[in-house]
């Protein structure tokens, strides 16, 4: 368990198209960082690419002289492209994820038929296992396994705060949909029993926000405001009633627009596929691998 006690700087950047927050956070002391969930920019009708997210961030980091020592995913993302191999290009900081990226990758593999994909995690610098500790700067760092909405999603415990990404909403937006390939309800409640047994204090930094009623964007709570106002965990006294719920709302929601170019690119590490002979990169669309859907 990391120092909650030390307290770091956390600076968010909201994506409005993806409805996506990104973050960094830095060290007091030292000023080295990690960045976490970084968001490459597509623009699916036209198919352009870009980095206006990701060069924010970079804009951010070198006018508060801050020095990058980490790039962070906290699971493989189905609503938007990661960055991470383009900061990586500009900033030389290793990439890093859970280790069960490699049980997500060998699921998408054979559901794409992707031949050139090698499940092996390579794709990223540094595999972190459970429970694993590292450090940023003088910060104390930790890796929470925390499936449900994935079968490779991580809390990272940093100081006094915890980045829980899908597995945990801002309390009036609830918890995270679990029908993706490798999701389980069940899972997602045992992780986030895990999650709210970390001290009430404990900042909570969630990776996306939906704007209920059209609120103005929010991205940090508590573990005890979670405890108290969560929209789901409050109708639910047992692992029983929060399945049923979840699965029961997850009927009702359509595939995210992205989630088939999405882990496209990020099961390749934010890398997008390689040119072809006219220069030209494809993504490849499997046709009906997900089921029906929710047609809107």
């Amino acid at each position: 368990m990391t120092n909650s006690s030390v307290r770091p700087n956390v600076e968010a950047f909201y994506d409005k198209r993806t409805f996506s927050v990104q973050y960094v956070v830095s060290d007091p002391e030292t000023s080295a960082c990690a960045i976490i969930d970084p968001v490459l920019d597509f623009e699916e009708k036209s198919g352009a690419t870009a980095t206006f997210n990701a060069d924010r961030i970079l804009s951010h980091v070198e006018s508060a002289n801050l020095k990058v020592a980490w790039i962070l995913d906290t699971h493989p993302h189905a609503d938007h492209f990661s960055a991470a191999h383009y900061l990586h290009s500009k900033t030389g900081a290793p990439c890093a994820i859970g280790s069960h990226i490699v049980e997500v990758q060998s699921l998408w593999k054979e559901l794409y038929n992707w031949e050139e994909l090698t499940p092996d995690g390579s794709q990223w610098h540094k595999l972190f296992q459970p429970g694993e500790a590292f450090r940023i700067g003088c910060l104390d760092a930790s890796v929470m396994f925390s499936p449900g909405h994935t079968l490779a999603s991580v809390t990272y415990i940093i100081g006094d705060a915890a980045f829980v990404h899908d597995t945990l909403f801002m309390p009036d937006s609830g918890t995270a949909r679990t029908d993706f390939p490798g999701g389980s309800p069940d899972q997602l409640w045992q992780s986030i029993q895990d999650i709210l047994a970390l001290p009430d204090e404990t900042r909570v930094f969630v990776g996306h926000d939906y704007q209920p009623n059209g609120r103005d964007p929010m991205w940090e709570s508590s573990i005890g405001e979670q405890k108290a106002r969560n929209s789901h965990l409050s109708r639910c006294n047992s692992r029983e009633e929060f399945v049923t719920l979840r699965e029961a709302r997850d009927k009702t929601l359509p595939m995210p627009k992205l989630i088939l170019p999405a882990l496209q690119v990020n099961l390749n590490g934010g890398r997008l596929p390689e040119p072809e002979s006219n220069g030209t990169s494809y993504l490849k669309i499997p046709l009906n691998s997900l089921g029906s859907g929710i047609w809107d």
